[in-house]
């Protein structure tokens, strides 16, 4: 696998971290080439707060790490650093905070996680070691966003059926109980054309985080879209979507839609709950929210949404709960996966228990 690095190396803590880097990944076996060549995997764009240039890849599989240092230590680290994420249209940031006495380095994504790698003991060794440990994973992952749409939706169901109906409510009562956070108004950070560039690298963008989907039948399932009110799902094909599979060749998921209807992407989480439908037929629904609840079994690793090895961790530890048909599972740094035997045993479930700050490590 390669890297490469692109900006400003200019004050000497950046270049630090630059040269603590390439040493950690060239000893497992990275290799750094020019940003010229073509298939890069990771892109480190070394940014200046003052003057920050995007990266813009060529390809989802690249995966771009921003780097930026300051000596302000922020009230707000996630109001300050979230928007300089996406300004650089980066799927990760570093951000370097020096102040007099200690240097840390955090860690923000595009799911709004944030936890840091602190510089301890004055040993370069052990802190670069652990930045390698927190980034290779979730830099090597692979991201299954893709959509094959198919119009030849029966027109019995353009309109929906009992299940869609169910997703419409469950949508609305997660809207009342407050459990679908705003993103940052990315598209007000953004010209038109980058937000185009951002969501058709990551699948996201719009206007709640979280999703839910129900099952129809064998592998069949009904999910939210990206980017739509949840709250207020409406029209089958542009709200909600009918997945019929994934194409593991093509690397996309398969989706029906009526013929007349222009849909919207579905939810960037739409791999994770095939893979939970697929291994685990007791599972009826599953809701996705970013918020927590205490003594849940959880992911060892934040993967980036929308990754294979996000899908395939959540659905081995659903695999490993007491009753798979009603497993909690926490995605670290994220939010919480929850299956159940229909979407009204989950609300059932979770009423009173619900912890709405995702705790960070």
């Amino acid at each position: 696998m390669n890297f490469s690095f692109v900006g400003q190396l200019n004050s000497p803590n950046v270049k630090w971290f630059a040269d603590g880097i390439n040493r950690e990944l060239v000893a497992e076996r990275y290799q750094y080439c020019e940003e010229s060549v073509d298939n890069i995997r990771i892109i480190f764009n070394f940014v200046d707060q003052d003057n920050m240039k995007p990266y813009r890849r060529k390809a989802q599989a690249t995966f771009c790490v921003a780097v930026v240092e300051t000596n302000k230590v922020p009230e707000d680290i996630i109001k300050e650093a979230y928007p300089i994420l996406i300004r650089t249209l980066s799927n990760l940031l570093i951000y370097i905070i020096q102040s007099q006495e200690t240097l840390e380095a955090y860690f923000i994504t595009l799911e709004r996680g944030c936890y840091s790698v602190p510089y301890t003991d004055t040993n370069d060794e052990l802190f670069f070691s652990r930045v390698k440990e927190r980034l290779i994973p979730i830099a090597s992952s692979r991201l299954v966003i893709n959509n094959e749409f198919h119009c030849d939706l029966p027109e019995e169901l353009w309109n929906g059926d009992e299940k869609s109906a169910q997703l419409m409510e469950a949508g609305s009562n997660l809207d009342a109980l407050n459990l679908l956070p705003a993103p940052f108004p990315m598209e007000e950070l953004l010209n038109p054309q980058d937000f185009r560039h951002v969501k058709r690298l990551f699948g996201i963008g719009g206007l709640s985080y979280g999703n839910l989907s129900v099952r129809k039948e064998g592998q069949q399932f009904w999910m939210s879209a990206s980017g739509v009110n949840k709250g207020d799902m409406q029209v089958i094909g542009r709200d909600i979507l009918l997945v019929m599979g994934y194409n593991e060749e093509r690397n996309a998921m398969l989706l029906n839609i009526p013929p007349h209807i222009k849909p919207r992407r579905v939810s960037v989480d739409a791999i994770e709950h095939w893979m939970i439908y697929t291994q685990h037929p007791e599972v009826e629904a599953i809701i996705h929210i970013h918020a927590w609840m205490d003594r849940v079994h959880s992911t060892e690793i934040n993967y980036p949404c929308g990754t294979w090895e996000l899908a395939k961790a959540v659905s081995d530890l659903v695999s490993q709960a007491d009753d798979p048909s009603r497993a909690i599972i926490g995605l670290k740094n994220h939010g919480l996966t929850i299956t159940g035997t229909s979407l009204e045993d989950i609300f059932e479930r979770i009423d009173g228990r619900i912890i709405r700050q995702v705790p960070m490590t």
